[in-house]
């Protein structure tokens, strides 16, 4: 019999693992186009390819980049 896994609520971040766009998008409220070129110019954490057609975001990485946008803020 299988553990059960957490369920992860909507705009919440894991503590470690990854992010598909949908998640990080009901976080941030921007298009994934503006997501996409902000991770282009280097303004947004930078994605991992894990396939062809599978791009993520390693939760930590987000966890920081909100942790930063907090600090400047203030």
């Amino acid at each position: 019999m299988s553990t059960p896994r957490p369920v992860m609520l909507p705009g919440t971040i894991p503590l470690t693992g990854y992010m598909r766009i949908k998640q990080i998008l009901s976080i941030f409220p921007v298009s994934s186009s503006t997501w996409w070129d902000g991770c282009k110019e280097g303004r947004f954490p930078k994605p991992i390819k894990l396939g062809p057609r599978t791009t993520v975001w390693r939760a930590e990485d987000i966890r920081a980049f909100m942790e930063t946008l907090n600090n400047q803020n203030t």
